[in-house]
């Protein structure tokens, strides 16, 4: 029995979210059955996270265990994307260290959410579309301030099961995109987040740069930790989880492995 990750992308529209429920299709139960058909046998995946209803992945990761060599496991690579669906792609399967761990071993990760101020006949399902002017200045001073705190309980959805609210966030920035004049994108990195967390940040961004709040007031609202007081979370389908980082020392390089006996 082996440990691999999985690496992952999909587009989150037609889905409930990453994490099997009942009566609702999500990314993980998609996954599971289409390894459970090629495998004949259940193939229970753990995630790096819990995407949201809507939410989308260029990069997701999930762990399993196979009783499959490394060169069989890349096999099923191919033979599992013609079962998935044309929105949920398997672009890698990493041989791992058996303590390695999709979620509790992840490091940081990076979502970024896009908006666009142009009428937009193609990608328009994955961006925010703004209609008003916004001081994307004063949100990136608004944003910078982030990585000074630590809990963000003003923006996580509330009666969640986590055991605490802290996160340690490493950056977040709003910029254009490369190439355009009427694209943003907002990238926030912290070694985790909360439930809803990066909608309720870019919500409540958003009022700053609308002149709705001021930097005194976003503040306040994180000390408050009351998700009350802060703004209505943004929509889902311009959010993607971009990159999860991991330990270098948990992945398995077989040919160090056979160099070393």
């Amino acid at each position: 029995m082996m440990r691999y990750f999985l690496y992952l992308s999909y587009n989150g529209a037609n889905y409930s979210g990453w994490q099997t429920q009942p009566n609702a299709p999500t990314v993980q139960q998609t996954i599971e059955e289409a390894l459970a058909t090629v495998l004949r046998l259940p193939c229970p995946i753990l995630g790096a996270g819990r995407t949201d209803a809507g939410v989308h992945a260029r990069e997701m990761v999930a762990h399993l265990d196979l009783e499959l060599s490394p060169a069989e496991a890349e096999q099923l690579i191919f033979r599992v994307n013609r079962l998935l669906p044309q929105d949920i792609a398997l672009h890698r399967i990493v041989p791992m260290y058996p303590e390695a761990h999709a979620r509790f071993s992840a490091t940081a990760r990076t979502y970024r959410y896009y908006v666009t101020f142009d009428k937009q006949p193609f990608g328009h399902e994955l961006m925010l579309r703004l209609h008003a002017p916004i001081d994307f200045e004063l949100m990136n001073r608004a944003a910078a301030l982030l990585p000074s705190f630590t809990d963000f309980t003003s923006f996580s959805k509330l009666h969640t099961d986590v055991k605490t609210n802290n996160c340690s966030i490493r950056e977040a920035f709003w910029q254009r995109r490369a190439g355009s004049t009427s694209e943003y994108v907002f990238t926030i990195t912290a070694d985790r987040f909360l439930r809803n967390m990066v909608r309720a940040i870019v919500g409540t961004l958003l009022q700053v740069g609308r002149g709705k709040l001021s930097l005194e007031d976003f503040v306040r609202i994180i000390e408050a930790k009351d998700r009350c007081s802060a703004g209505s979370s943004a929509p889902g389908h311009a959010l993607f989880l971009e990159h999860v980082e991991y330990p270098s020392e948990l992945f398995l390089n077989l040919e160090a492995e056979k160099s070393s006996v």
